[in-house]
């Protein structure tokens, strides 16, 4: 699928890229991100390439990701238009203040018109919650993001790294008193961290969220740099977000996705994206650069269509451990479905099932 065919996030009508270029790597403040020059040429090939979806934070490297696009679109005030801008709340990045952060409104107000200043622009394509702020009402949260809405100043509402129970209150209540929904789901997703099949993932789908995974090669474990081969040889410049997962079964899944990389004449990181895109829920999934090369490399992933014997081996060494009820639903056809097949699933018969009329009370 070429980087240019867009699609619609969530339930509703805006079209975005199905990769959408990440920015906590814009700007050098936080110790390993990229110069001001380099954000901007990795900027300038991504909507080169047709890609139209950026996602940012107020507190990326303490808000000069937010700048540095503020910049870059200011030269050009015609482009800000056709891009989709989308920033988050709730990091405070004020120190002392209780209220610099968080999902009230207070907190929310003012970092909405901070983004807004260092963006440069008049208003935000998507804005997300963050986190989830576990002291502040989620009803009070969507009513200052509904009031954004209606002020012009946001255009649409997203949730990230909430629980799904959460998500769902949030949506519900939405719905329920006229206020603006949301329409995308903003998670960790990857060969690598696959626990939100359990919950997340379906709840996005049964409640109309485009997913838009964020570390889908899980801070570059899975780009190809790191093998079995030179294990222990390479520094991580995330340090203990790679390290702490190079294990046995994560070199497994690398090796996997070195096989059929070889296959496909692509690299393992295009192969671990294609993956992450190609998952039922995704929308489109969130890639990060520090350098135009490894841009290119993730770009790739659009290019390649993996088979069903790749996405089968692909499952079977990263199948994840789900939280309960997940192992518990697939026995549901055997008690609800009497041996019959339902919508294409079939069932076998429950062993305690009265047998005749005479069995049953």
């Amino acid at each position: 699928m070429p980087l240019n065919h867009y699609i619609t996030l969530g339930h509703s009508g805006l079209r975005v890229s199905p990769l959408c270029l990440g920015t906590m790597t814009f700007g050098e403040e936080w110790g390993w991100g990229s110069t001001v020059a380099e954000s901007e040429a990795i900027l300038e090939r991504f909507l080169e390439r047709g890609g139209n979806f950026i996602d940012t934070a107020n507190g990326y490297t303490k808000g000069h990701s937010e700048v540095i696009i503020g910049d870059f679109f200011a030269k050009s005030p015609g482009r800000r238009d056709r891009a989709v801008i989308a920033t988050k709340f709730l990091t405070n990045l004020y120190k002392g203040d209780p209220n610099g952060g968080g999902a009230g409104r207070k907190s929310i107000v003012a970092a909405c018109e901070q983004s807004l200043r260092r963006l440069r622009t008049d208003y935000i394509d998507l804005y997300w919650m963050h986190f989830w702020d576990q002291f502040t009402p989620i009803e009070e949260t969507m009513r200052a993001l509904d009031d954004l809405v209606r002020a012009g100043k946001i255009r649409y509402i997203g949730i990230s790294d909430t629980p799904a129970w959460k998500v769902a209150q949030a949506q519900t209540q939405a719905h329920f008193r006229g206020w603006a929904p949301i329409i995308a789901l903003q998670i960790e997703y990857s060969l690598l961290e696959r626990t939100v099949e359990g919950d997340l993932t379906p709840m996005a789908l049964e409640m109309g969220l485009g997913v838009t995974p964020w570390s889908p090669l899980r801070g570059g474990v899975l780009s190809g740099k790191y093998t079995r081969q030179n294990q222990g040889q390479l520094k991580a410049d995330r340090g203990e977000r790679v390290t702490n997962f190079l294990t046995e079964r994560t070199y497994t899944i690398i090796d996997e996705l070195m096989r059929i990389a070889g296959e496909l004449n692509t690299n393992a990181a295009a192969v671990a994206l294609a993956w992450v895109q190609s998952r039922p829920s995704v929308a489109s999934t969130i890639i990060g650069a520090r350098r135009l090369d490894q841009l290119d490399q993730n770009l790739a992933a659009m290019d390649i269509v993996l088979t069903d014997a790749h996405l089968a081996a692909l499952h079977k060494v990263s199948e994840p451990t789900l939280s309960f009820p997940a192992g518990f639903a697939p026995m549901t056809p055997m008690f609800a479905q009497g041996g019959t097949t339902v919508n294409g699933t079939p069932s076998r018969l429950w062993p305690l099932l009265p047998q005749s009329d005479e069995e049953r009370y």
